[in-house]
């Protein structure tokens, strides 16, 4: 035993240096805050887009450690002056994330108390915070307060969890899975698709539902086409609608397709990761009429609520739906077994071990109330109609007046294929990179959209990106001629 004793001794020394000492902290902690302050009062002057080659050597991770500052160095280099700096107030593609300090301060405080949030025997209060953000969700939505959730890392996830439900709901067994439908836009998110393979459903029959003018569902036949399928021997099982599209921004008809989906007893899931949370403003509230008719609903507070990336939102009606696939025992999970405890979000999720995410949420509502986060919402939307107006202005045809805050645009070039010129500018405005922004494709069109979103965004941002437009097509024009 002395030998154990010695040998366990020996080893203490070394294994104690993960033990940071209160004076080490305070310098990490110091140099940490010198390194984020910088970054945060450059982020005005930087460009939002860089493409630079990154080294790789740099990033190897060596047996002997070296100075905090260096590795800092070595971070600020190779990651923050490469690709996109999604905290900057120019990203204004794809749906750009947030990244607000309060939610950065939790995470922190979270990594440190490493609270385990995903069985409430292991942490009441970690759990009940998490419930408690839930539970303010689904308030907002309008959902019954039997309603049950899951805080996600984001939306593919969320959304996977909701789709699970809903195939474990209507026994969607291997023998049915050729007959089963799915009613979607053409405009939903590509996690969807990527759920559907997850979850062993990629031979459904999808619909793909024609779109009007606007890009929104049209219901005109929707219930003509599910009682179709329905007589033609098929199981129609399931409708997906968009609370903001990640292409154009457009919400769909939620009260007409809920009605539908409730009349032919199909799971209906709404898909709000982008947009969801503009049903807190007073100019766009009107849209989301129906949205407390879905089933189940996805929401990304990393989005619409401006938070760090690694938050996403769940609400599902049928508790026993969701309970069906991903509450399970274990015998070293036995002293966690109590009937009188609140739902374990373990038991509502692929995920045992997680990260304590609710903080960055709860801490921030807290600290801010929620007034500032929607004064940012109506902000953004305000952003959206002025910069298609300026583009209007500027010789750019737009898409139809936007539901939230992406408009797109493009230019109709007479000196060479429109999508070739378009392309040519896109390319342009990335080598610039002031303000990033990012394309789609629609109906064969290639377009540029503007993504309105982070909360750093703001009047000057937009007059900047003007100018970098501007500039852009200049140099396009010249291109060709």
């Amino acid at each position: 035993m002395k030998d154990l004793e010695s040998e366990i001794l020996a080893l203490e020394e070394s294994s104690s240096l993960l033990e940071v000492s209160n004076q080490d902290q305070e310098k990490l902690l110091h140099e940490t805050k010198e390194f984020t302050q910088q970054f945060i009062n450059d982020l005005p002057h930087l460009k939002a887009f860089k493409s630079n080659s990154v080294k790789k050597e740099k990033l190897q991770i060596d047996e002997q450690p070296i100075l905090f500052s260096d590795i800092l160095k070595v971070y600020k280099e190779e990651v923050v002056d490469n690709g996109i700096i999604a905290a900057s107030e120019g990203h204004l593609g794809y749906i750009p994330g947030g990244g607000i300090y309060s939610a950065a301060i939790a995470d922190f405080i979270a990594a440190v108390t490493n609270e385990y949030a995903g069985v409430y025997y292991a942490s009441p209060g970690a759990v009940s915070i998490e419930n408690e953000v839930l539970d303010w969700l689904i308030k907002i939505f309008g959902f019954p307060k039997t309603t049950v959730g899951n805080l996600t890392s984001g939306g593919s996830i969320a959304n996977l969890i909701a789709l699970t439900s809903a195939r474990d709901y209507h026994n969607i067994k291997n023998e049915i899975i050729t007959k089963s439908v799915v009613y979607l836009s053409p405009q939903s998110h590509h996690c969807i698709n990527k759920a559907f393979k997850i979850l062993g459903l990629e031979d459904i029959i999808i619909r793909f539902l024609e779109l009007d003018d606007l890009g929104k569902v049209k219901t005109d036949n929707l219930e003509k086409l599910i009682i179709k399928d329905q007589l033609s021997g098929l199981n129609p099982f399931l409708i997906i609608a968009s609370a903001g599209t990640t292409d154009t921004g457009v919400v769909d008809p939620l009260q007409e397709i809920g009605d539908i989906a409730r009349k032919n007893k199909l799971w209906y899931h709404i898909d709000g990761a982008y947009g969801g949370f503009f049903i807190l403003t007073k100019s766009k509230s009107d849209l989301f009429k129906g949205i407390e008719l879905a089933d189940s609903l996805v929401v990304d507070p990393h989005k619409g609520l401006f938070l760090p990336y690694g938050l996403g939102a769940v609400l599902i009606k049928n508790k026993e739906a969701v309970f069906k696939t991903y509450s399970h025992a274990a015998n070293y999970m036995q002293d966690a077994l109590h009937d009188s405890t609140p739902i374990n979000p373990s038991d509502l999720s692929p995920e045992l071990s997680k990260h304590f995410r609710g903080l960055r949420l709860w801490i921030p509502l807290k600290l801010h109330g929620i007034t500032p986060f929607i004064a940012c919402l109506e902000e953004k939307i305000l952003l959206t109609k002025f910069i298609r107006n300026e583009l209007i202005q500027l010789g750019f045809l737009v898409g139809p007046k936007p539901d939230l805050t992406v408009t797109y645009f493009w230019y109709p070039s007479i000196l060479i294929e429109e999508n070739i010129f378009n392309k040519k500018l896109m390319d342009l405005i990335h080598k610039d990179g002031r303000v990033f922004l990012s394309s789609t494709n629609l109906d064969g069109r290639f377009v540029i959209r503007v993504a309105i979103l982070s909360f750093r965004t703001k009047l000057s941002t937009i007059k900047k990106c003007l100018g970098m437009i501007t500039d852009s097509l200049k140099k396009t024009i010249s291109y060709f001629e």
